[in-house]
């Protein structure tokens, strides 16, 4: 037998608190005080946020008092990608694109409210009013009123909220794992290909080139002459309305972040559609790149087990081949902090919205080491891109548990004792 439910709004789960934000250029209420939390900080299927890219002032935390929200407050964004959520880990301000659920803790569970909200999300994008910039939008008065159906007695919310937790506390010890190695391949790339600290260096003389100062003995090429593939993808015919549960994952600017693909929103099409866009197929090791909008220059490769895929017009592909010039060596030169400077350069350089072009990447100068170094930085790059990969399908596995598990959960259908 289930457990008690009772109908409500959201409204009646807390108070709810929109966001708000200091107007950029008054950097007096900018600081590092309090975080500020926008959308674009969060990563779906994440619980809490990592760093902000942007914290309060005391100027800004006394401006703002009254639409701070605590420690442990579910946030929602309304406003532009509906579907990200978070739950704050500290006293923050959220911008005007976020609603947060400051939850009645003598009535509900804050952790229950968190995964109550990942239930709602659908009851959200109804709500869309739509803005003429074609963005998803839910007013702060639709979303409080949207029907929920809570467990009532907290103590069994509280039990709820802790099994589906636990499948989320697993999930971020991995993704900590994740970051470290990514750090390490980093740090790595550079120690020896930007500050020029590799093994025995110390008698290094240097030329310069279109980069600058570079060691003796080093070059530099083209991506067009290093690769056997650069090219964008296309959208399926039917857009959205060709989109699958399930069949050939359809990669889009959305699932590309730096280093890490995210699969939450992966879109899917069928096996005649594959074919229409087999033109544009991701093979395992190809380095991807987004090069349109909010999102350009964010680049990535893709677990073996989500190839081979499409991508979209959104997402241009480079694969190897032609040269000793590893995939891993690529990625790690496109998300170094000198070769992003340099992508956003290039993509803002346009005339009109950001992008970059085929002719853009083809023209992308890098840095070729020596054979030997290349091949030592290749190995452990590769070694540590295998350790994330067996990582991130344990996620994706933990990912589904969770999921299944979530509705029968929250909706009180089953008991947890």
């Amino acid at each position: 037998m289930g457990l008690i439910t009772e109908n409500i709004q959201i409204k009646n789960l807390g108070t709810i608190i929109t966001g708000g934000t200091p107007p950029t250029k008054k950097r007096e209420f900018y600081g590092d005080v309090l975080p500020l939390i926008k959308p674009t900080d969060m990563s779906l299927g994440q619980r809490y946020i990592g760093t902000t890219e942007e914290s309060l002032s005391d100027l800004g935390v006394e401006r703002f008092k009254n639409k701070l929200v605590p420690k442990n407050t579910p946030c929602v964004v309304t406003i532009g990608t509906i579907g990200k959520s978070c739950l704050t880990k500290e006293t923050s301000l959220v911008n005007q694109a976020v609603n947060c659920v400051v939850v009645d803790s003598n009535k509900y569970d804050y952790m229950y409210v968190y995964y109550l909200m990942q239930l709602t999300i659908p009851k959200v994008k109804a709500k869309d009013s739509g803005t003429a910039s074609g963005r998803e939008n839910v007013s702060k008065s639709s979303f409080e009123t949207i029907e929920v159906a809570p467990v009532k007695n907290i103590n069994e919310q509280k039990k709820l909220g802790k099994v589906l937790s636990a499948y989320d506390e697993l999930i971020e010890n991995n993704n900590r794992r994740i970051a470290i190695l990514e750090d390490m391949a980093q740090s790595l790339y550079r120690e020896w290909f930007v500050k020029f600290r590799f093994p025995r260096h110390q008698n290094t003389k240097f030329k310069e080139s279109s980069l600058g100062l570079i060691p003796e003995g080093w070059g530099i090429g083209k991506l067009g002459d290093l690769t056997s593939k650069i090219g964008s993808g296309a959208t399926p015919r039917g857009g959205k309305g060709a989109y699958k549960t399930e069949g050939i994952p359809l990669i889009r600017s959305m699932n590309i972040y730096d280093s890490t693909f995210i699969t939450k929103g992966l879109a899917f099409i069928d096996d005649d559609q594959a074919l229409k866009l087999q033109n544009v197929t991701v093979q395992a090791k190809d380095v991807l790149l987004n090069i349109t909008g909010a999102s350009v220059a964010r680049c990535a490769i893709v677990p073996t087990a989500f190839t081979p895929a499409r991508v979209n017009q959104h997402v241009a592909i480079i694969r190897v081949g032609g040269s000793d010039i590893s995939p891993e060596y690529i990625l790690h030169t496109l998300i170094s902090t000198v070769g992003k400077a340099r992508l956003l350069n290039i993509a803002q350089g346009g005339a009109t919205r950001e992008a970059i072009t085929k002719l853009h990447i083809e023209n992308f100068e890098i840095l070729i080491p020596p054979s030997g170094l290349h091949a030592n930085f290749e190995n452990l790059a590769s070694n540590t891109s295998l350790e994330k990969e067996v990582l991130f399908l344990k996620n994706e596995n933990l990912k589904k548990q969770r999921d299944m598990l979530l509705p029968k959960l929250i909706t009180g259908k089953v008991k947890v004792d």
